[in-house]
């Protein structure tokens, strides 16, 4: 079997394609902007167990603040089923999302705030 674009590798066996996992959803419904900080809440750290693979590696990567970016580079998913995933958990109370001043008051983001997140993503 050889990898596309929608599939990522967890190393020896099986590969998932990108819309099993949100259930062929393009889009959550919590609109959150890939430089969107997200952090575990108590219930999505008390939740963890019984979450599926992908779930609990994002409460695992969410201890400290993370942006939605990193979540996506870290799973090795593309961008918009990382912003599905994790639009889910914080609308089930799994996730706090800290969202952009920017994305609030409709201007553009900061360019210095996109290099940073273009230089964290390109060190992992």
């Amino acid at each position: 079997m050889t990898m596309s674009g929608d599939e990522h590798d967890d190393g020896p066996g099986l590969r998932v394609r990108s819309y099993v996992l949100t259930g062929g959803r393009t889009r959550s419904n919590a609109d959150l902007p890939l430089e969107t900080l997200v952090k575990v809440t108590p219930q999505g750290v008390s939740a963890a167990p019984r979450l599926a693979l992908e779930r609990k590696k994002i409460v695992a990567l969410c201890n400290t603040p993370i942006s939605i970016a990193e979540v996506s580079a870290h799973l090795s998913v593309p961008l918009g089923v990382a912003r599905v995933l994790v639009g889910d958990m914080a609308e089930e109370g799994f996730l706090t999302s800290y969202k952009p001043q920017h994305s609030m008051t409709g201007e553009r983001p900061d360019l210095k705030l996109l290099e940073r997140v273009l230089d964290g993503l390109q060190a992992l």
